[in-house]
């Protein structure tokens, strides 16, 4: 994708966002998707972006809900994603999803296939190395590594209530699920 492409999309994206604050756009498989944001949505991002800050080496930093052009159908962008410092430093709206060495989703009741399936597909056929999906209708975190052309190879699932340790290239992360909220009204909980 050429530079003037990966402007267009993200114009057409910027676009909606300013047309319908409170919800997070996003294109995927050629649609655009929107989804409203929900509070336990927010506080998951927050408590884990406070949990991974600390543990991740000087030259990491964390960004959230920025851009990441995959092609023409694909522009996520993830709740919490790890970046080389020196790139988030250039404070972009946009970057190149060749630089994410760690994503993280927090799944919303209307994300479900987008965060499990679809981007599980993308993000690991882009060789992100690691992918968290923290699910608080159904209060447990899935963790996927080894990425191949169809999804992630390695997958676990941990209930909340405990600390997972999560081997990653910028390091291990301990991640403590105890404090991490799950819907109430979620279906199943």
């Amino acid at each position: 994708m050429t530079t003037s492409q990966t402007e267009h999309l993200h114009s057409r994206l910027s676009r909606f966002e300013d047309m319908f604050p409170g919800y997070r756009t996003e294109i995927v498989e050629g649609n655009i998707m929107m989804s409203p944001v929900r509070a336990f949505h927010a506080k998951t991002v927050r408590l884990l972006w406070n949990l991974l800050e600390p543990q991740v080496a000087p030259r990491w930093q964390c960004v959230s809900d920025v851009a990441f052009p995959f092609s023409s159908d694909f522009e996520f962008c993830p709740d919490l994603a790890v970046i080389p410092a020196e790139e988030e430093a250039r404070n972009l709206s946009a970057y190149s999803p060749d630089l994410i060495e760690l994503a993280v989703e927090v799944v919303s009741p209307s994300s479900v296939r987008n965060d499990y399936e679809v981007k599980d597909r993308q993000y690991a056929a882009r060789g992100i190395a690691n992918y968290l999906i923290l699910d608080p209708c159904k209060g447990h975190l899935a963790t996927r590594w080894n990425p191949g052309p169809e999804g992630y190879r390695g997958r676990d699932l941990f209930p909340y209530g405990g600390k997972v340790v999560v081997d990653t290239a910028i390091g291990s992360l301990s991640i403590d699920t105890s404090g991490l909220p799950v819907d109430p009204g979620a279906p199943g909980v």
